[in-house]
């Protein structure tokens, strides 16, 4: 679900389409609009696991401040994704606990 015209904000401007993959899945995403507002818009509500607990967890704050929605991207764990721009083909994986630097 995507809000196209926000009391506030207003509508949605026109952006570019390019599709990113999430846990080997592809999905499309406008650019430039946070990571975490792609993953919510394709249905995606868990963006990483508790160490501990193994408990899921989400947007959040949505302002960069809490750490709920790090998740790997790129190989790079512990990214916000709530403040961090979508790219073309960008590779966003779910994360546990503080998650593993990966070679790509």
């Amino acid at each position: 679900m995507r809000i196209y015209d926000h009391p506030i904000l207003g509508g949605l401007r026109e952006k570019r389409k390019v599709s990113i993959e999430v846990d080997g899945e592809i999905i499309e995403a406008y650019e430039g609009e946070p990571i975490a507002a792609a993953l919510l818009a394709a249905g995606i509500r868990t963006f990483r696991h508790t160490l501990r607990e193994n408990k899921p967890r989400g947007l959040f704050c949505a302002i960069g401040r809490c750490t709920d929605c790090v998740m790997t991207v790129d190989g790079i764990p512990n990214i916000r994704t709530c403040v961090t721009p979508v790219r073309e083909g960008m590779r966003v994986e779910t994360q546990v606990g503080l998650g593993k630097w990966r070679r790509i």
